[in-house]
């Protein structure tokens, strides 16, 4: 199996993106867009002068338990900028929604409970909410951190999409929204909570 195929049977079809634009993203911004891989694992990262936004990790399950995914991380906590991801809020039909925000959350990310994130699938056509969390070693305010995800969704989430899927993605005022207010519980205290029924 290829690294494409690894994530393809791994992460939901909505959440993927085509090889063709994950190809072209290492080609053409290369500088920015990158990729680390091995016989047990995948990480797709996106790295910016003020922060990093892992894209995909994929961790075999032959391997689990041995360290890869805190290796992976601490790779990255060394340079010493924010690290953002998006994660589906947790599916308790499916475990592994709930093995990875035990996973951050032990790799010490927060939820950005301000900043709301709903994204329609080119793949699919539905909307797609997911949530974001982020480490930060300096503590940035989730406000820098919805800056910083604003360009991420510009620069690579969006990038030729035209081109690659014959159709664009939303606006990204559309899909990411910053409320100080806004109705959202922390989901990784959440895990807890649920751990002690």
């Amino acid at each position: 199996m290829d690294w494409y195929e690894k994530l393809s049977k791994y992460f939901p079809i909505e959440e993927m993106k085509s090889k063709e634009h994950m190809e072209l993203l290492l080609k053409e911004k290369g500088d920015v867009y990158h990729k680390d891989d091995g016989p047990y694992h995948v990480m797709m990262y996106a790295e910016f002068d003020s922060f990093i936004f892992i894209d995909y990790v994929w961790v075999s399950a032959k391997a689990r338990g041995q360290g890869i995914g805190h290796k992976l991380i601490e790779k990255l906590k060394e340079h010493n900028k924010p690290i953002i991801l998006e994660v589906e809020p947790v599916d308790y039909d499916d475990s592994d929604t709930e093995k990875r925000l035990h996973f951050y959350k032990r790799e010490g990310f927060k939820h950005a409970q301000s900043i709301g994130y709903n994204r329609r699938s080119l793949a699919t056509n539905e909307e797609t909410p997911m949530e974001i969390l982020y480490w930060s070693p300096n503590d940035e305010s989730e406000e820098v951190i919805y800056e910083q995800m604003r360009k991420m969704y510009e620069s690579i989430h969006t990038y030729k999409d035209e081109q690659l899927y014959g159709q664009s993605y939303q606006p990204v005022d559309e899909v990411l929204t910053f409320n100080e207010d806004r109705d959202s519980e922390d989901i990784l205290s959440r895990l807890d909570r649920n751990q002690m029924k």
